[in-house]
C-alpha cells in the first residue's frame, strides 16, 4: 500500500463537520480581538482584511484538491464542500463589516463605491459569483441540477477566485510580495482546471472536448 492509499483510507475516517465549527470559531475569535483591542488601532479594518483573507485562501484550498489528487494521489475531495462554505461564510462576514462597520449603510455611498472603485466592484462581483455556489451546495441541488449540470454551475468557483485575488492585490494599491503571490498561484490553478486535448485524426471536430482536470 503506498503513502497516499494509506492516508487516503485514514482520512476516510476524518469527518468534514469540524472545519464548519473550525471556521465559526475563528469568526468569534476574531470579533472578540476587535472588541478588546486585538486589532490594532483600526479593529473594523483589522477584522475585515481578516475574514476576507482566510475566506480566500479557503477558496484557494478547495481549488488544490483536484491537482493534489492527480499529482500524488491524496484525496481530500470529502472536505471540498465545506472548505467552499466556510469560505463564502468569511467571505460574506468580510462584506458585512464592510457595509455595517466600515460605510455604516451609507447606500448612496455604497453603490457610488461599487461603480466608481474597480477593486470594489471586482470585489462585489467574485461576491455575487459565490452566491449559487453555496445555496446549491448539497447533495438534493445535485441531484435535482444533475450532475453535468452542477458542475457546469460550480464552475463559477474560477470567476470567484481570481476575483478574490485580484480585488486583494488592488486593495492594497501597490505591488507587496503576498498578493502577488495570490494572482500568480490562482493564475496557475485556473492555468491547471482546463486541459484542451488536442486533436486527432482519428478524432472528429465533435469530440474534441475541453475536459476539466
Amino acid at each position: 500500500m503506498t503513502f497516499a492509499q494509506n492516508l487516503n483510507g485514514r482520512l476516510r475516517k476524518v469527518p468534514a463537520w469540524p472545519i464548519y465549527i473550525l471556521t465559526f470559531a475563528y469568526a468569534c475569535w476574531l470579533v472578540w480581538l476587535g472588541v478588546s483591542g486585538g486589532l490594532g488601532v483600526d479593529p473594523v479594518k483589522g477584522l475585515e482584511w481578516a475574514v476576507g483573507k482566510t475566506g480566500l485562501k479557503m477558496l484557494i484550498a478547495g481549488m488544490l484538491v483536484t491537482p493534489l489528487r492527480k499529482w500524488t494521489g491524496i484525496s481530500l475531495i470529502k472536505f471540498r464542500r465545506a472548505l467552499g462554505v466556510s469560505a463564502f461564510f468569511l467571505i460574506l462576514l468580510h462584506l458585512l463589516v464592510w457595509l455595517g462597520l466600515d460605510i455604516q449603510l451609507r447606500w448612496g455611498e455604497i453603490w457610488m463605491d461599487i461603480l466608481k472603485r474597480p477593486y470594489i466592484t471586482i470585489g462585489m462581483l467574485g461576491f455575487l459569483a459565490l452566491i449559487p455556489l453555496a445555496l446549491t451546495s448539497n447533495n438534493l441541488s445535485v441531484r435535482r441540477m444533475g450532475a453535468a449540470a452542477w458542475n457546469k454551475l460550480h464552475r463559477l468557483t474560477y470567476v470567484a477566485v481570481a476575483a478574490g485575488a485580484i480585488h486583494y492585490m488592488m486593495v492594497v494599491k501597490a505591488w507587496p510580495l503576498e498578493p502577488v503571490l495570490y494572482c500568480v498561484g490562482v493564475g496557475l490553478l485556473l492555468l491547471m482546471r482546463v486541459k484542451v486535448r488536442a486533436r486527432s485524426p482519428a478524432q472528429s471536430p465533435a469530440r474534441a472536448t475541453v475536459t476539466n482536470l
